[in-house]
């Protein structure tokens, strides 16, 4: 099978970072065909693993088994070094399956009739993360997340605070809870990757949703898009602690969930953990208002976890059977149910009620996938936000984040160029 480029040096490394998983093997239930599937997400491997036990159950001629190692991603890319694939795979919708597609290690599942209950929007999400457009499908989206800030519902309702629907009466709103002596927001910054939650739920509305792909195409830079998001996002700092960088997400988590700040912006991921300090603890959450006109504002939701059938596959009836049985609604519900997830699938789900506020936006299709997801894991852009948040200087912050996107990024903006040169979009 072809392995182009853009997988080419992430691939070669995981062969020396990890051990090694069994493929299928032999067919150890005679007369059964196996299905394997080898899934990124462990803190669902109960649910998964009810899954392959209610399916093995009330199946007869397929087996399917799911693993859910804690380093997933590792693994399934030394596999694909070895030519060892799983049937399917459960992915995020990030740069790793913009690889996989480009490497064409990914079925085209075009023909899979579950495809027309999944939303639009999620589908589209997916797609826009091809490095260049492909003829197809590629991935089935199964649940997506939110990110916003999350609030104090009790608090908010004690001090009759309002929900702010632009960036003015959001920061009105922070100046207002100060005056009352309570902290606005809680940061978690000394884990770096806390950074990117403001900075995803910002950017989605202030810059264009194909921005890195623009930038790829040589149409624009990330100085000129990004400059309004690196201001709002440091002006949002400044409602936080006095060092937001001495706090991990645990004890911002904790902080939050004992009433030591109104807000926290974050994703939905992190309720669970603040229920576990505070399980009593009344959450809503709503959308990023960084823009001044509220009709600009849209929810910063992806593909948390998506299925994705292997082009090795030899069975491909029977992974669509067993996507199927995934897809009931009985079985999306109890995902969302253990893990405060969205839906893809069009269908009257109960969701958890920290995501009331951003209903609204989830029920219009209203929602932009996160700008992290297009960024290569080597170009650590979440250290780059939290560097930028210490010294806060915009302008040496955006001229670094050109001149890394081009090192990091050399193989696919050169692909991206040659695809619009030989196609007749190029400017």
């Amino acid at each position: 099978m072809k392995k182009k480029h853009a997988l080419s040096v992430v691939l070669a490394a995981s062969m020396l970072a990890a051990a090694i998983l069994p493929g299928c093997g032999s067919n150890e239930n005679s007369g059964k065909t196996e299905i394997e599937i080898l899934q990124y997400k462990p803190e669902a491997a109960a649910y998964f693993d009810q899954v392959e036990a209610e399916f093995n159950a009330t199946h007869d001629d397929i087996h399917l088994t799911i693993s859910s190692p804690n380093d997933a991603s590792t693994i399934m890319r030394t596999r694909f070094v070895r030519e060892d694939y799983p049937d399917i795979i459960g992915i995020g919708g990030d740069i790793n399956y913009s690889y996989y597609v480009d490497a064409d290690i990914l079925a085209d599942v075009s023909d899979y009739q579950g495809m027309s209950d999944i939303k639009q929007s999620y589908i589209d999400i997916l797609e826009a993360l091809e490095i260049t457009p492909k003829d197809g499908t590629y991935g089935v989206p199964y649940v997506a997340n939110a990110a916003g800030i999350l609030y104090n519902r009790d608090m908010f309702e004690e001090h009759g605070w309002e929900i702010p629907e632009s960036w003015d009466e959001l920061i009105d709103l922070c100046e207002e809870i100060q005056a009352e002596g309570i902290l606005p927001f809680y940061f978690g910054f000394r884990d770096t990757w806390t950074c990117l939650a403001p900075w995803n739920s910002l950017a989605v509305g202030l810059a264009p949703s194909d921005t890195c792909q623009q930038v790829n195409a040589g149409e624009t830079t990330f100085t000129d898009e990004y400059r309004e998001t690196a201001e709002k996002c440091m002006e949002m700092v400044s409602y936080g602690p006095v060092d937001p960088f001495a706090y991990g997400y645990n004890d911002a988590c904790t902080a939050f969930a004992r009433g030591e700040s109104a807000m926290y912006p974050i994703g939905s991921y992190a309720v669970p953990q603040i229920l576990s300090v505070n399980p009593e603890m009344n959450i809503d959450s709503f959308v990023t208002p960084g823009n001044d006109d509220p009709d600009g504002n849209t929810l910063n939701s992806g593909v948390d976890l998506m299925f994705a059938v292997t082009a090795d596959c030899e069975n491909k009836e029977a992974a669509y059977e067993v996507l199927d049985f995934l897809l009931a609604d009985e079985n999306i519900q109890k995902y969302i149910d253990d893990q405060n997830a969205v839906p893809c699938k069009e269908g009257d789900f109960d969701l958890a009620p920290m995501l009331d506020g951003m209903l609204p936006f989830i029920e219009s299709g209203n929602m932009t996938d996160y700008q992290d997801h297009y960024y290569p894991s080597e170009m650590a852009v979440d250290a780059k936000i939290q560097t930028f948040l210490i010294n806060q200087d915009v302008d040496a912050f955006l001229a670094n984040f050109d001149k890394d996107w081009t090192r990091y990024n050399r193989d696919i903006i050169r692909a991206v160029q040659e695809y619009n040169e030989e196609n007749g979009t190029a400017e």
